[in-house]
């Protein structure tokens, strides 16, 4: 089973399940409905035209695709223009497609939990303050640097005449 709907001034082939991306659509609620249906088949080999059918789906993704650069160049001119460009899309999964007063319906999806690690339990020391246990604890004192001797300097040669 699948359709031929027209979405942002293109023609997309979809069935039941697919996602697709398509030019940024505007819905309600995160659901979108592609009224503009050209052809539908019900998987017998036999596309029909059916101006009732139309074609739902659920918004899945909304974001922009990667960038592409724009150059612009003109020789012996000295014109050299350099732009980037990100195409907003978003991505629709196909959730019903009804014409001819029948509706198929894809399965729902299995919501996956968010998988969360369990840190282990840690131990932690316990520490008496009084001033015998700080001292205990308290980092070793620094040593004490000296400081080098310079090394005396050497005589230039002398020039002879």
């Amino acid at each position: 089973m699948y359709a031929v709907i027209r979405a942002g001034g293109k023609q997309y082939r979809v069935a039941l399940g697919d996602v697709v991306r398509l030019e940024n659509q505007s819905d309600e609620n995160g659901n979108v409905e592609f009224g503009d249906v050209l052809a539908v088949s019900a998987g017998d080999g036999k596309i029909g035209v059916s101006a009732g059918a139309r074609v739902l789906g659920q918004v899945v993704e909304q974001g922009r695709a990667k960038k592409i650069l724009v150059f612009h160049y003109k020789r012996k001119k000295q014109y050299k223009k350099l732009r980037g460009h990100r195409q907003g899309y978003t991505a629709v999964r196909i959730t019903e497609i009804a014409y001819d007063g029948q509706s198929f319906k894809a399965p729902e999806l299995e919501k996956k939990e968010p998988k969360v690690k369990k840190a282990a339990p840690v131990e932690v020391e316990q520490v008496e303050h009084t001033p015998e246990a700080r001292k205990a604890h308290a980092a070793p004192a620094k040593k004490k640097t000296v400081a080098k001797k310079a090394a005396p300097k050497k005589a230039a040669p002398k020039k002879k005449k």
